[in-house]
């Protein structure tokens, strides 16, 4: 069985291209140039050449001693939190903004959760001086202020989505509307493997660059390339599709994908797709979606504002329901705690995304000797209101 996309977009069951007529021109014409382009070894060299002298990569994967002793089992942290703006979503954005110049685009257009996509889309257009517009839910606004300042500082405009519940879902929908009315000129820069095809695969290859440098820096550190788990949170999964890529057939690494239990997977309030979702189509994938009986999208909660997606990638869809992965929900309280153990046992203080990601090992034990690849996926600064808030600091 393979793990990776098919032509047609599909992972198993999931995946595909589910869209309006309108949207079908810019799809196919991405389809049809993306593997092309990202072929050429002008892209690539301009890709690599920013992404070390940008971005700052290769990222260090460091032997977290204090964090492991504590589980009594090998723990690595991928330390995508010192990218360029703070997390992994830079790995994408510069892949995508070069994409968009080949293809003749002057004009982006982003959705964003957390802020951290808005913020890697605003970086790499002021990069490249063009024009960009954010759209961005009116609650996560309100929480996630610091990152809506630093996109406006960088010369983007953001838009807030004011329907629904006001999150990342709703933010999409604004954004693709956005691109059905501006066909020609703009390019829609998705910051997750969520999407019609080809995004789910276009956005993994990109953040494959993470599980592609695990690779070198474990046969530097434990003399293996392969690590004995990979764990990484998951929302619509990025940074878990690029820290899992070249693990995928490799049926030796456990894969762990941590999702958000919110207040508890059966509380009313939560974003655990994969206890909670049914086969459903949304943003144009089919997928594992969280709904009600009569096929309406359920309002997901997490107290992570990169985690409330109701949906989750089709490549984590089939991996759940192929059973190659294994999916833990982690409520808020377990998060919090456990981003306040990183904090205290390393000096890292890690983004409440990555932190559920840390919060397994309370209750899933590992071996002494196993090798465990945390991705933590970014860092604090944009929750230090969430955290001073929840601790009383």
């Amino acid at each position: 069985m393979s793990y990776h996309a098919n032509e047609r977009g599909y992972y198993g069951e999931f995946g595909g291209a589910f869209i309006p007529e309108m949207l079908y021109p810019n799809c196919e014409e991405l389809r049809q140039n993306y593997l092309k382009i990202m072929a050429e070894p002008s892209f690539q060299e301009e890709f690599h050449q920013l992404l070390k002298d940008y971005v700052g990569r290769p990222t260090p994967l460091y032997f977290a001693e204090r964090l492991s002793k504590k589980y009594n089992t090998k723990i690595y942290l991928k330390r995508e939190d010192l990218c360029h703006t703070g997390a992994h979503k830079v790995n994408n954005t510069i892949g995508q903004i070069l994409m968009a110049k080949r293809l003749g685009k002057h004009r982006i257009i982003a959705e964003t959760g957390a802020g951290q996509h808005g913020v890697a889309t605003a970086t790499v257009c002021a990069l490249m001086g063009i024009e960009c517009v954010v759209y961005m839910g009116e609650i996560d606004i309100a929480r996630q202020a610091p990152n809506v300042a630093r996109m406006k500082m960088l010369g983007a405009e953001v838009r807030p989505a004011t329907s629904g519940s006001k999150t990342l879902k709703d933010a999409t929908n604004e954004a693709i509307r956005d691109w059905i009315n501006n066909p020609v000129d703009t390019h829609y820069i998705i910051g997750s493997v969520v999407g019609p095809h080809p995004y789910p695969d276009m956005v993994a290859r990109f953040q494959s660059v993470i599980s592609e440098e695990v690779k070198s820096q474990l046969l530097e550190k434990e003399g293996r390339e392969n690590p004995d788990f990979v764990v990484a949170c998951v929302g619509g999964g990025s940074n878990a599709a690029g820290a899992f890529y070249h693990f995928l057939d490799t049926p030796e690494v456990g894969i762990i994908a941590v999702e958000a239990a919110g207040k508890g997977i059966h509380s009313g309030e939560s974003a655990a797709t994969s206890a909670l979702g049914k086969v459903g189509i949304i943003h144009g994938s089919k997928t594992l979606l969280m709904q009600t009986p009569d096929g309406q999208i359920t309002e997901p909660y997490s107290i992570s504002a990169g985690l409330d997606y109701p949906g989750v990638g089709p490549l984590h869809a089939h991996l759940y329901t192929s059973g190659r992965g294994e999916f833990i929900s982690i409520t808020d309280d377990e998060a919090m705690k456990a981003g306040l153990d990183l904090c205290k046992l390393e000096g890292i203080i890690p983004a409440i995304e990555s932190s559920h990601a840390l919060a397994i090992f309370k209750d899933r034990k590992f071996k002494e000797n196993d090798v465990v690849v945390v991705n933590l996926s970014g860092r604090g600064d944009k929750d230090l209101q969430n955290y001073i808030d929840y601790f009383k600091l």
